[in-house]
């Protein structure tokens, strides 16, 4: 189950023993391994200092990998080391759980069965899930396939409900949690919606990981096969990820990997790589920087949309609704399972997070693909302070996609 911009952090992990922040991860910034840059712009060396400053704005507690690819080669930057304790440095192709970064892979399949006239977006939810989206003022009428994928539904966020939460204190004992998707969706339909969607009314707008099991649940109707079979035919063999999986609820991941390790009791602290939660269409995928940049840059290339799907997925709607996502996502809009983002250098990159528990992905991309960035944080004592890890991983993202120190 994905945890959306810290907020399983923010109001149950941070309540509890857990996270009491204690001593400072060993670590140390790491040699560059990487071609030139394609222009005398943004350098090795500056890619370098941008880690570091990102490392920094984790209080040191979190371990860097980040990746450039552009015209001239790739530019690769790592700090901080593969364990708590440990002397030696993050893995340069480290795997990670890429989180809500998932949405994006899912709203492509989605947009592909768009295009090959599977299903509309403007398809109701109970066209496709008759009784699913109902009760508590709950409308599944109501609300679109393309609501889901721009998160326009105004449903309730599973992740925010207390039961849930109640579990995530105890992460140990309820780490193998594999609840499935339809259950979730259950648990979201006790609550009330935040807002129902009136047609001809303006776009509203709230960050929800319910809107991305329902769209699951619709493409694996509309596309015959479960969400991670879709995916996996559709996107990443084409693309040849080699390092990109679909584990369900297989909680290890392949090697190599960082260890993410929390503060417990005071003294002692708490693994907590090994996890199933996120299991679902939200939040599944592990990858790795090469190959979120390598899928980020084929979506501007055409290489997985037809043009006029291509389009849509970037057509944007202003958050109205979520000021926690606004506080901590400053910056763009949000499209179709993407957040449109402006550059100093002028234009957009395209992009969208991943935040798990200690986990954090920030992959983006020019509007013509030249070049794509990929971030990968792993946290080894408490849980950083997003908002100002977000400034720091910006800054690296629009010095590397503005091609300039």
């Amino acid at each position: 189950m994905a945890t959306r911009a810290q907020s399983v952090g923010k109001t149950s992990l941070t309540t509890t023993a857990l996270l009491v922040i204690g001593s400072l991860a060993a670590a140390a910034l790491a040699p560059t391994a990487s071609a030139r840059s394609d222009s005398s712009g943004y350098s090795a060396a500056q890619l370098r200092r941008d880690v570091a400053a990102v490392r920094q704005a984790g209080g040191g507690d979190v371990n860097v990998v980040a990746r450039v690819d552009t015209p001239g080669g790739p530019l690769r930057a790592r700090a901080g080391t593969a364990a708590a304790g440990s002397t030696a440095p993050v893995p340069w192709g480290a795997e990670f759980r890429i989180a809500s970064t998932t949405k994006t892979f899912v709203a492509t399949v989605v947009l592909q069965l768009a295009a090959e006239k599977r299903l509309s977006l403007d398809d109701s939810v109970e066209h496709w899930l008759p009784g699913v989206v109902a009760g508590n003022g709950n409308d599944g009428r109501r609300i679109t396939v393309r609501d889901l994928l721009r998160q326009s539904s105004g449903l309730f966020d599973y992740t925010a409900d207390p039961e849930l939460r109640e579990k995530l204190q105890d992460f140990d004992a309820n780490r193998y949690n594999d609840t499935p998707p339809a259950e979730l969706v259950a648990l979201a339909m006790r609550h009330q919606p935040l807002f129902v969607p009136q047609p001809g009314g303006p776009t509203r707008w709230a960050y929800s990981n319910t809107n991305y099991l329902l769209a699951a649940m619709i493409a694996r109707k509309a596309g015959g096969a479960d969400w991670r079979e879709l995916v996996e035919h559709r996107v990443i063999a084409p693309l040849g990820l080699r390092h990109t999986v679909i584990p369900g609820a297989n909680p290890f991941l392949p090697e190599p990997h960082v260890r993410v390790t929390l503060d417990a009791a005071p003294g002692t602290s708490l693994d907590i790589t090994d996890n199933s939660y996120q299991h679902t269409a939200d939040s599944g995928v592990v990858s790795t920087t090469e190959d979120l940049n390598t899928f980020f840059r084929a979506l501007t290339d055409g290489e997985l949309l037809p043009k006029e799907q291509w389009r849509e997925m970037r057509e944007t709607v202003a958050r109205t609704d979520d000021p926690e996502d606004v506080e901590e996502q400053p910056l763009g809009d949000y499209g179709l399972g993407l957040r449109k983002i402006p550059l100093s250098c002028g234009g957009y990159s395209y992009a969208h997070e991943g935040d798990g528990i200690g986990v954090y992905t920030r992959p983006a991309v020019t509007a013509d693909g030249r070049r794509a960035v990929t971030v990968s944080l792993t946290s080894t004592s408490g849980l950083p302070d997003l908002t100002t890890l977000n400034k720091a991983t910006n800054t690296l993202i629009d010095h590397a996609l503005c091609d300039r120190a």
